[in-house]
């Protein structure tokens, strides 16, 4: 299974939730390959993910894709993370 952290620009801010991403899953004993990306990139990365975890504000930069896409308001909180991922994963 392959997971997309999504941020604008750079990976700083994807790679924060990528790390939180990854310790979701370990809780729900889920296995993933969680990847970081920007908008340049989520098409190329994307293109075979199942989840794209992003922001609001970067929904519409996404484009037509496949994968559920997973909006986190808060990268930091692991909770949050967990729940919507169980949720998108089933």
């Amino acid at each position: 299974m392959k997971i997309v952290a999504l941020c604008g620009v750079g990976v700083g801010t994807s790679a924060i939730l990528k790390i939180n991403a990854e310790r979701a899953l370990e809780r729900l004993d889920i296995e993933a390959d969680v990847t970081a990306t920007d908008v340049a990139g989520v098409s190329t990365v994307g293109a075979d993910a199942q989840v794209i975890l992003t922001s609001s504000e970067l929904v519409a930069a996404i484009g037509k894709t496949n994968a559920d896409i997973v909006v986190i308001d808060n990268y930091f909180d692991v909770d949050e993370l967990a729940a919507k991922l169980e949720i998108a994963l089933g």
